[in-house]
């Protein structure tokens, strides 16, 4: 067993011809996606931390597991919320909850996630379509354009693992796992984040966004280090310097890293990077080693 706090993940992704997350529409019959506008003046797309967290959600529930969700608010107007069993339910547990009751309930996710960020600007790209589905009706065909992108884009989850399967002092629910089901809450996660795919917006603009570049470190504290330190430039390639320098500035609180690419997607491959699949594999054992389970 070892002394890890946390396992930060940095992941970059291709979107060829995507809408990812709606946004309101800020024109009547043009779908919007979410942007932020950075200080180079220019807008760039984001898939929100919401929607990241529930593909993941969504994926667990697809690998088997059942999820504590849809449960109403007790009082008038309150907002839903979910069992509020983290012992049982494995989304509890890792995502976190809050039950506005009379005697509020609640659970800070161990999972922090940030939005999954472009790295290349919107250019003003618009899909148009028609829907004739009043049109044998009577009705006119009704004309609609969607937002899309296409380039690369940048996330990290940051996963506490001394709080996975841990109630805190003070918290009012259920939460005592062993070491063994620790692990397999947080390797099934793994698993979800190696086949990140979202939801939303899948029926015309199905997007894969599963990482093609994985930047991974166990850690003796709670850093997502590697957060601002994924660049690529106009040929595709990634900077394996700024990587390096960011892991021999953390080298002290550094239990173990690795980084992974997909072979043959960048423009070069980096000969001491892994292969993405034998990264994803490095992470499993060093999950399995934090629990001390063979």
């Amino acid at each position: 067993m070892n002394k890890a706090k946390s396992l930060t993940i940095t992941y970059l992704t291709k979107a060829t011809y995507a809408s990812l997350n709606g946004s309101d529409k800020e024109v009547d019959n043009i779908s919007s996606i979410k942007k932020i506008r950075k200080n180079d003046g220019k807008e760039y797309p984001y898939c929100s931390s919401q929607a990241v967290r529930r593909a993941l959600k969504e994926q667990l529930a697809v690998m088997g597991f059942e999820l504590s969700e849809g449960v109403a608010g007790e009082k008038e107007k309150g907002a839903a919320t979910t069992k509020c069993e983290p012992q049982k339910y494995i989304d509890d547990d890792l995502f976190g909850f809050m039950n506005a009751s009379a005697n509020t309930v609640k659970r800070t996710s161990p999972v922090r996630v940030s939005p999954l960020v472009a790295i290349t600007p919107y250019l003003g790209e618009l899909d148009f379509a028609t829907n004739y589905m009043s049109v044998n009706s009577g009705g006119n065909p009704n004309i609609f354009e969607t937002e899309i992108h296409s380039g690369y884009y940048c996330g990290t989850i940051l996963i506490e693992l001394d709080r996975i399967g841990e109630k805190s002092i003070g918290d009012k629910y259920e939460l005592d796992l062993n070491n063994e089901e620790k692990a397999k809450r947080v390797l099934a996660l793994i698993d979800a984040i190696q086949n990140l795919w979202t939801i939303g917006r899948q029926s015309r603009f199905l997007s894969d966004i599963s990482p093609k570049l994985v930047c991974a470190s166990l850690m003796t504290v709670k850093n997502p280090i590697f957060m601002e330190s994924m660049k690529i430039d106009d040929e595709d390639n990634i900077n394996a310097d700024l990587i390096n320098n960011t892991i021999e500035d953390f080298k002290n609180q550094i239990i173990g890293s690795c980084i992974g690419e997909r072979k043959g997607f960048f423009g070069k491959d980096t000969n001491e990077f892994k292969t993405l699949g034998e990264c994803f594999e490095t992470i499993r054992g060093w999950i399995k080693d934090t629990y001390d389970i063979k």
